[in-house]
C-alpha cells in the first residue's frame, strides 16, 4: 500500500519518535492508541487541571500547544508533562513547535512543565536542535513510508504504552 501524501508531522509524532519507532508507524497511519489507557488518562487530567487560567490546546497547523502565554513581549509555548521520564522526547516535541512557529516568522521560546515534580525546563531553539529535528523528520518520513511496521522491541516505555496491544497481543 502506498499513501498519496507524506505523514503529517506534528509534535506528538516527534515525541513518539524518541520513544518508539513502531508507535510512529502506527500513528502515521492514524491508528489511535487505547483511549482508556491509564497513563493517557492521567496525562489528560494533569493537562486539564494545571495552569487552569491558561487557554489549553492551542492549535497551530498540525500541532496543538498545551498553552501559550506572553512575558515581556515574548511568546512562550508551554508543554505540560506528567513526568520528566521522557524529557528528551518532550524537549524535541517542544522544539518542533518552536521551529514550526519560526518557519512562519514567529519567534518564541518554550517551557516544559512537570507539575507533579514541581519543576520546569526552558527550551530554546538552536541551530543544533534544528539540525536534530531535520534528521527526526527524515527518519519519520522513512519509517512512515514502510509497508510494514518496525518490529516490536521491548523498552522501559512498554509497560504503560497505549499501543501495547498492537505489539504484544
Amino acid at each position: 500500500m502506498v499513501f498519496s501524501e507524506n505523514a503529517r508531522i506534528g509534535g506528538t509524532l516527534v515525541w513518539y519518535h524518541s520513544i518508539c519507532r513502531r508507535q510512529v508507524w502506527l500513528m502515521s497511519r492514524s491508528v489511535a492508541p487505547d483511549k482508556d489507557n491509564d497513563a493517557l488518562a492521567l496525562g489528560r487530567l494533569i493537562d486539564q487541571n494545571t495552569f487552569a487560567r491558561e487557554k489549553h490546546q492551542v492549535a497551530f497547523g498540525d500541532n496543538k500547544f498545551d498553552f501559550v502565554s506572553g512575558k515581556d513581549g515574548a511568546l512562550i509555548v508551554s508543554e505540560v508533562k506528567k513526568s520528566s521520564r521522557a524529557e528528551k522526547a518532550s524537549a524535541l516535541q517542544l522544539a518542533h513547535y518552536l521551529y514550526e512557529l519560526k518557519k512562519e516568522g514567529i519567534d518564541a521560546r518554550g517551557v516544559l512543565h512537570f507539575p507533579t515534580e514541581k519543576r520546569k525546563e526552558d527550551v530554546i531553539l538552536t541551530d543544533s536542535l534544528i539540525a536534530e529535528l531535520e534528521a527526526v523528520y527524515a527518519d519519520i518520513g522513512a519509517n512512515a513510508s514502510q509497508q510494514t511496521p518496525p518490529a516490536a522491541t521491548q523498552s522501559k516505555y512498554c509497560l504503560k504504552c497505549a499501543y501495547a496491544e498492537y505489539c504484544w497481543s
